[in-house]
């Protein structure tokens, strides 16, 4: 696969790389989503995982050159990211980046997620909101709930995790092969890390700065947050309770090394 490597220095993806761009009614910014994708990433497919859009999401994401997985209904973020997930495996990718469709993960901190990767092997790494950038948190709400949700999962995974609802990654197999057959539907990202920790997969986070949405607003208000963290901490609690699959561990996945 070529790439173009102009004195602009594009990145050098991986061979077999995929972006991933889950999307429910973001027809208002994802076709220059897909215009930044194709400048910091040229030559690599991307994919719009459409979640049961009601506006003009599918035409503009197929004006703006992705491949398009039409789903017939809204299934949510966690269902439309495992069809991706799916749909990169069938199709034999190495890499995956997911980005969300709403703009707030700009392309061009890709390279910095792949840099980690290639740095210290892990099989997730997150890009955090927090680092050497200001944060862009919508409400003090929100942020209070990120910390609180973050200082949880911390305890859990045994790790420090600074942004556990990033929904910016780079996740490679075989981590990649594992999600393709289980990922969380109601919260999957802290889910997803807390899991792929017991499995004994390794992830870890990289500072990107954020943009606040351009559209659309969050599911989630302000006093809302804190009963966001209250459910997902309970989730969190009952993943505990239910045993490994070891026929999906890393250590038989991967093989040795």
């Amino acid at each position: 696969m070529a790439i173009d490597e102009s004195p602009r220095m594009k990145p050098r993806l991986p061979d077999r790389t995929m972006i991933l761009i889950p999307a429910f009614n973001e027809e208002g910014c994802i076709r220059e989503l897909l215009a930044e994708v194709r400048q910091a990433c040229p030559g690599i497919e991307v994919v719009v995982v459409n979640d049961g859009s009601s506006d003009q999401t599918v035409r503009q994401a197929r004006s703006g050159g992705a491949t398009v997985l039409d789903l017939p209904c809204n299934v949510g973020v966690g269902g439309a990211v495992q069809a991706g997930f799916q749909y990169a495996v069938d199709r034999g990718y190495d890499r995956v980046v997911r980005i969300d469709g709403d703009g707030q993960h700009p392309p061009a901190g890709i390279p910095r997620l792949i840099a980690a990767m290639d740095a210290d092997r892990s099989d997730l790494v997150i890009g955090s909101r927090f680092g050497s950038e200001a944060a862009c948190i919508s409400t003090r709400f929100r942020y209070l709930g990120v910390r609180t949700l973050a200082l949880f999962l911390s305890m859990i995974c045994r790790r420090r995790i600074t942004d556990p609802t990033s929904g910016f990654w780079l996740i490679r197999r075989p981590l990649l092969d594992y999600f393709a057959r289980y990922y969380p539907a109601d919260y999957p990202e802290p889910e997803a890390v807390a899991l792929l920790r017991r499995q004994g997969y390794q992830f870890s986070e990289t500072p990107v700065p954020f943009r606040p949405r351009t559209t659309g607003r969050s599911s989630i208000r302000a006093w809302g947050t804190f009963y966001y963290v209250f459910k997902v901490g309970l989730a969190l609690v009952v993943d505990r309770l239910r045993p490994v699959d070891e026929r999906y561990s890393r250590k038989l996945l991967a093989g040795p090394e």
